[in-house]
């Protein structure tokens, strides 16, 4: 049955959904002939995993699935809940299906924090339909849930709301009695703009902060955006330094540099900044960022990286934050070459899929006699005594022999390497060995 939501509770829990026509949003798996629609008007729900971003919908579609077909709705929250709570649930949930034919939907927010043994014990009775799991997660369940549970679930991907949906949620909010319709606020168009932005998609952050706005002006207001920035106060931006949020903002950063776009490498850089994510982890990414994909086509991108992370390291933050931005500035603009990376990744196949052979007899050391007579050193050339201290000779196994990793590309610093290259390989072998040392 529904749950009554009295006036005491949080706006953004009075405005809960309570059936599937009041869901905004989500129209790619709720829309009329969809499976999932249909599946829960049918009362013929499978086990679900809902994966999204918070302030989704994701309680509120658990919430609807239950009121709609009628079962059980037997919350838990994986923060504090653990095995007994579930036995519990469980036992609860095979009474009542035998007394009264009434399934029960054990629905777990935050499931990506249960660990392996406790997603364990849910198993056998997803498994024989004690219960519908209805798991809530904000991480990506491939990585933080059971590959067993996952294939007795469907995983449903929930999006973040569209300014358009909710300014619906909005509009609802202001006017109907459950909400703060009986205030009589309004909104100008500059504040619910600014509502809206920052919101992020996030339905409860937004009604959150309406509500606080309409309280604090009281009866009969029109919030303008003084008012909605002073209810927001500071931004909370969605961002989870150990989830996908986390992974997603470094991609998009490291891209925006290996294309040489200074705008999105601020912004990606700023936005993991301003989240408060540790700025000692950007910038060692930033740093692989030079060696990955710059290297020797400018020398100097690696220097600068080191350096601005010993800036961040010495000043600390929000000191710290412009060396980054000028390292990664500098990036964008430097000439760009994978050519050490992708010599470095050849080089350890070699060695993963190839024998282990002993280092060639004429490059290892010689310091005894013993040693000496084995062989050891005998033909090596000194590269000193030739001109520009080069030498033709093998370093590499036998197996490997000829092999060539590195081949720099015409940019940059590189551009030079590689002419140098060429010009011995135009000069040919070098001369006869004129001497050889141990």
């Amino acid at each position: 049955m529904p749950v009554d939501m009295g006036f005491d509770a949080p706006l953004a829990a009075r405005m809960r959904p309570m059936t599937l026509d009041e869901i905004v949003g989500q129209e790619h798996v709720l829309a009329p002939g969809k499976t999932l629609r249909k599946a829960i008007e049918a009362d013929r729900v499978p086990s679900l995993v809902l994966w999204g971003p918070p302030g989704s919908g994701k309680t509120t579609l658990a919430r609807v699935i239950a009121n709609t077909t009628n079962a059980e709705f037997a919350p838990v929250s994986a923060v504090s809940a653990g095995v007994a709570d579930l036995r519990r649930i469980v036992k609860e949930a095979a009474e009542r299906y035998t007394e009264s034919g009434r399934r029960t939907i054990l629905f777990i927010d935050e499931i990506h924090r249960f660990n392996k043994s406790q997603q364990d014990a849910i198993l056998p009775h997803v498994e024989d339909g004690t219960v519908i799991l209805i798991g809530a997660t904000t991480e990506n369940p491939s990585f933080e849930v059971n590959s067993a549970l996952l294939s007795r679930s469907r995983v449903v991907v929930l999006h973040g709301l569209k300014p358009d949906d909710l300014n619906t949620i909005v509009n609802r909010a202001l006017s109907e009695e459950r909400g703060i319709g009986s205030l009589g606020v309004s909104l100008t168009d500059e504040a619910r703009t600014h509502l809206l932005d920052i919101s992020d998609g996030d339905a409860r952050s937004m009604l959150n902060t309406l509500e606080l706005a309409a309280e604090t002006a009281g009866p009969g207001a029109v919030l303008d955006l003084p008012a909605i920035e002073d209810a927001a106060q500071k931004r909370w931006l969605q961002y989870d330094r150990a989830g996908d949020g986390h992974y997603d903002a470094i991609s998009a950063l490291h891209k925006s540099v290996r294309d040489s776009d200074p705008d999105g490498s601020l912004y990606w850089l700023g936005r993991m900044l301003e989240a408060g994510e540790d700025p000692l982890y950007i910038a060692r990414r930033v740093i692989r960022m030079a060696t990955e994909d710059i290297g020797l086509a400018d020398p100097h991108a690696l220097t600068l990286c080191m350096a601005a992370q010993q800036a961040v390291h010495f000043l600390g933050m929000p000191e710290g934050e412009l060396a980054l931005a000028e390292a990664v500035v500098y990036l964008c603009f430097a000439p760009k070459s994978n050519s050490v990376y992708k010599a470095y990744g050849a080089v350890k196949e070699d060695v993963a899929r190839t024998r282990n052979e002993p280092v060639p007899l004429h490059i290892r050391n010689a310091p005894n006699r013993l040693m000496k007579g084995l062989g050891y050193g005998k033909g090596y050339k000194y590269a000193h005594d030739y001109e520009e201290a080069r030498v033709e000779q093998d370093h590499l196994p036998d197996s490997l022999r000829g092999r060539k990793y590195y081949t720099p590309t015409d940019r940059g610093h590189e551009a030079k390497i590689r002419q140098r290259i060429e010009e011995w390989r135009q000069r040919g072998a070098e001369r006869p060995n004129r001497d050889e040392r141990d």
